[in-house]
């Protein structure tokens, strides 16, 4: 077997795992969210609205969390036309997630008294400003920080505690690609992305014995107006680099979290890309099960050598690019 058998082999192999991992996922049951109380953070647009919708189409009481009205009044009526039950519960409260706990709580203690503990947290506020590091202001450093990593703390550590004494309860993180590779362009935005996986990791092992269930999502590139505001700062490198993956639909990522949440899987992750980083990148999160670890086990070091391949065609990209802005100057 020649070596361009051998890698066909290898990556057709993937694949046949790959569907068999999502078959066995797929399998497993789900909780049942019908009349529970959810809330989801950045739910006016994007994902955080899909997943809204989709946790309205599963018949649960759902409140949306975000700082524009107008895009939250819309939103709440988009929710409505997908009840499934008349007596099903949609709400909306305007919070500036980032900018105090004290202004996090309090709204939360008004959603709580308005439908109800919550069982179930979906965290999707977040943003990206693109450049360099040498590139990007201390201010947009802060900035993202303040929106990917404590407009997520601030609500999670509120409800954590209540979750832990109910004995049940679900957290979703949403990050990114970006919590488990840096790359070019991304450095500021990818730190903040990085500080939620190891949130999410250290709340699955502080809460698991206490019945409640952590999901790290990882969504690649997705059509939202957020992605449109950070292509506006990216970089022709970065550009390069992450739209080779494509662009994924906000609707199905949402759907995505929602069930691998659900499902009590750690990762939340759409397409073979995602899945391949993923695993290549498991380190030491959380056991999910034989069958996923196992496979991991096998496959980490014929993916390993792919991750290689795909670091140098990064490296070749942005010499490339280095080489084109040189002779522009010239």
């Amino acid at each position: 077997m020649d070596h361009r058998t051998e890698i066909i082999v290898t990556v057709l192999g993937i694949l046949l795992i790959h569907g068999f991992i999502f078959y066995w996922v797929s399998r497993k049951s789900r909780t049942n969210i019908r009349g529970k109380h959810v809330v989801v953070t950045g739910g006016s647009s994007g994902i955080g609205l899909w997943a809204a919708i989709e946790c309205v189409r599963l018949g649960a009481n759902v409140t949306i969390v975000a700082r524009n009205v107008k895009q939250l009044e819309k939103a709440k009526d988009q929710l409505v036309t997908n009840k499934v039950r008349d007596d099903q519960k949609i709400e909306y409260r305007s919070i500036d997630l980032a900018k105090s706990h004290d202004l996090v709580e309090k709204g939360l203690q008004e959603i709580e008294a308005s439908l109800g503990p919550v069982f179930m947290l979906i965290n999707c506020a977040g943003m990206a400003i693109c450049g360099t590091i040498e590139e990007t202001s201390i201010e947009d450093a802060k900035l993202m920080m303040d929106v990917n990593y404590f407009a997520t703390f601030y609500p999670t550590r509120y409800l954590l505690p209540k979750m832990k004494a109910a004995k049940e309860g679900i957290i979703v993180i949403t990050a990114s690609q970006a919590a488990l590779i840096g790359l070019y362009g991304y450095g500021a935005y990818a730190a903040s992305k990085f500080a939620l996986r190891g949130l999410a990791e250290t709340i699955a092992m502080e809460a698991k014995h206490c019945g409640v269930s952590v999901t790290l999502a990882l969504p690649a590139d997705t059509d939202t107006p957020g992605f449109e505001r950070e292509n506006q700062s990216k970089p022709m490198e970065t550009k390069i680099i992450s739209g080779s993956g494509g662009l994924a639909k906000p609707e199905d990522v949402g759907k995505r979290i929602v069930h691998d949440a659900l499902k009590g899987s750690f990762f939340s992750v759409l397409g073979l890309e995602s899945w391949i980083l993923s695993t290549l990148c498991v380190g030491m999160s959380p056991w999910k099960g034989p069958i996923l670890c196992v496979l991991q086990f096998y496959l980490l070091g014929p993916l390993r050598l792919i991750g290689l391949l795909i670091q140098w065609n990064f490296q070749r990209i942005i010499k490339n690019c280095a080489k084109e802005k040189e002779s522009q100057r010239e």
